[in-house]
């Protein structure tokens, strides 16, 4: 077990005193067999008040309402876990699942259902195309075998940006484009996992990288796979999420659960400036 302190904070500046309007905060780690929450301290300025809730995902979710206009908004979030996840380990699953193409128990497609539908339609073409060089949809092969292809194809083949705008660029804009970001690399991951038939989900979280120059928030993908459930995959470095993931949220879509959202009234003017600062370590 290891204990990691996340130290995550968000702070906009305003041209003037604005009228902050709800947030919704994705902020608390995912908790579960491999994820403890030791302590966590959420400070806000200014003042607010603060409901919790769990989404339909499970998400922890924390929707603060302001009373008064501010120039500023400051968000904190400390939190340390006890993580007890080390290596991933080998995938286990149902011979029913060992190769690809393979179908999901019957009682288990209800609810995949939404995890396979395309979340962007129209890239499909492109992203079949791609996929072409990867592996040969329909071919048997070990599922397994397959899903690692994917993952390093996408890492070993498009360049990692850091990108500061809000949400994700298409699959089809991160093929063209040959680059893009960690969030970019799982939506395209996700979307090609559709195209073969695989439920797959949008994760966000945190990243342990030791001696890192620039630590910031990170996303993954999971799979659901019978027999192992669901399997993270790291599409930025090309292997599978283990120790070092920290999850905060998981979301069918890729666009639904970034950190911190929110929206202000105001006279028209400069965008906010925005700064972001977040530390991951050992304890």
């Amino acid at each position: 077990m290891r204990r990691i302190e996340i130290n995550h904070t968000t702070r906009y500046e305003y041209a003037e005193p604005v009228e902050l309007l709800t947030h919704k905060l994705h902020l608390r780690p995912r908790e579960g067999h491999d994820i403890r929450i030791e302590s966590s301290k959420l400070s806000i300025e200014p003042n607010y008040k603060i409901v919790w809730e769990r989404d339909i995902y499970g998400n922890s979710i924390a929707l603060v309402d302001f009373a008064d206009k501010s120039p500023s908004l400051e968000i904190r979030s400390e939190v340390i876990v006890q993580h007890y996840a080390q290596q991933p380990l080998e995938f286990s699953l149902d011979d029913s699942a060992l190769h690809y193409p393979f179908h999901y128990n019957p009682l288990h497609q209800i609810d995949l259902i939404p995890y396979q539908m395309a979340v962007f339609p129209r890239d499909y073409p492109v992203v079949q195309q791609w996929l072409e060089a990867v592996c040969k949809p329909g071919k048997l092969m070990e599922t397994a075998v397959l899903l690692d292809a994917l993952n390093r194809a996408i890492a070993s083949g498009f360049e990692y940006q850091i990108r500061e705008e809000p949400g994700v660029q298409s699959p089809q804009q991160t093929i063209e484009s040959g680059s893009g970001s960690c969030r970019d690399f799982a939506a395209l991951f996700i979307e090609a996992c559709r195209v073969l038939g695989f439920a797959s989900r949008f994760v966000s979280g945190y990243l342990l990288v030791e001696n890192a120059q620039h630590l910031a928030t990170h996303a993954w993908s999971e799979v659901y796979l019978p027999g192992s459930g669901w399997r993270g995959f790291d599409s930025t470095s090309g292997t599978l999420a283990g120790g070092d993931h920290i999850a905060v949220a998981q979301h069918r879509h890729p666009e639904a659960i970034p950190p911190v959202s929110g929206s202000f009234v105001g006279k028209p003017g400069p965008l906010p400036i925005m700064n972001v600062n977040v530390s991951v370590k050992i304890l």
